[in-house]
């Protein structure tokens, strides 16, 4: 399939509306790229979404940043990547989440409290970036992606900081979980145990249910639970982190507006209606709710390609390898930790 070339001048220039449609356009052709490169045995464990990010991160190295059609790869980035957000609410079950795992949930605090403040501590050892950091601590302690998504725009993160940080904690996540696969005979956690042990330890969803998948659907079912726990933090989080900015903010000569994120209210009402209505009152059928998890999976993609056309290999090497360090040591430690209390 081949790529536009839309990095030099244009004999004619395309107009707005052109390049708009070109330009989401193309990042959904990228994101199909990752979607067809994660089927090829080797990159299914890693995913679409950083299949994605890795082959827009090398178009930007080989070929350069299609300045034609900036305005639609903005959009992908930025729009599309907050109705991702909004549209994800529906994965939360919050009436499971207190009816069942309120245990886990108090877990859950400790696991994102641990992640983020371990992260920034050790990222001030080793000097590390500190908005890259900050992020990757957050998607340890919450649901990866997601939660950096839903982060980034309240702490004013760069684009190419936002997909760097994606870009790491989705591949480093993967391997986490197939080190959990292959560590899962040699230990001595009963089935309900190692779900629970993946839910509360791993990075996404999508690393959660690869983990603990082969140990059996009550292990599944449990690691789950123990992971949507952390996604239902999320809503807070994004609270606590808009009042340190706003804080923050006051203390500067300059005050600078924090724009309240109104996608957050988007996906606090999707997960309200997932939980108490489409469940309950006005039940929705299963084919349906795929078909919106599955153009959610999309929306991200596209925005998380936006994003990876922003990264330059060159930053990537000076400003991820010591956040890397700090977040996998992190990760390491949490696992050990959260291995011993359940």
């Amino acid at each position: 399939m081949a790529m536009p070339n839309t990095n030099t001048q244009t004999k004619k220039e395309l107009s707005p509306h052109t390049a708009w449609i070109i330009g989401v356009t193309f990042t959904f052709v990228i994101a199909l790229l990752g979607y067809l490169l994660a089927m090829v045995p080797g990159f299914s464990h890693v995913g679409q979404l950083a299949c994605a990010i890795i082959i827009a991160v090398f178009y930007r190295q080989i070929i350069g940043f299609p300045t034609a059609i900036q305005s639609g790869i903005a959009f992908s980035s930025k729009r599309l990547l907050r109705v991702a957000i909004i549209l994800y609410g529906l994965k939360l079950n919050i009436a499971t989440v207190l009816s069942e795992g309120l245990g886990l949930l108090l877990r859950d605090v400790g696991v994102i409290i641990f992640a983020i403040f371990t992260t920034i501590w050790l990222a001030k050892l080793l000097k590390a970036d500190k908005t890259i950091s900050l992020l990757l601590g957050v998607g340890t302690g919450v649901c990866g992606a997601a939660a950096i998504a839903a982060i980034a725009p309240i702490i004013k993160s760069k684009d190419e900081d936002t997909a760097i940080s994606v870009g790491v904690i989705a591949l480093m996540g993967t391997f986490f979980a197939i080190g959990y696969t292959i560590l899962r005979p040699f230990l001595p956690l009963d089935v309900i145990s190692y779900g629970i042990w993946s839910g509360t330890s791993l990075h996404e969803v999508a690393h959660v249910a690869l983990a603990a998948a082969p140990a059996g659907e009550d292990s599944l079912a449990i690691a789950l639970l123990a992971k949507l726990g952390r996604v239902f933090l999320l809503i807070p989080l994004c609270f606590i982190f808009i009042y340190i900015m706003k804080r923050k903010n006051k203390g500067e000569e300059h005050n600078t507006m924090i724009e309240y994120p109104w996608f957050l209210a988007g996906f606090i009402i999707l997960s309200i209606l997932g939980s108490y209505v489409f469940n309950h009152s006005i039940p929705v059928p299963d084919k349906i709710m795929e078909g919106v998890f599955s153009l959610t999976t999309w929306l991200l993609t596209a925005a998380m390609v936006g994003l990876g056309l922003n990264v330059r290999l060159k930053d990537l090497r000076a400003k991820a390898m010591r956040p890397l360090i700090a977040m996998t040591i992190t990760s390491v430690v949490l696992s050990v930790l959260v291995y011993f209390i359940v």
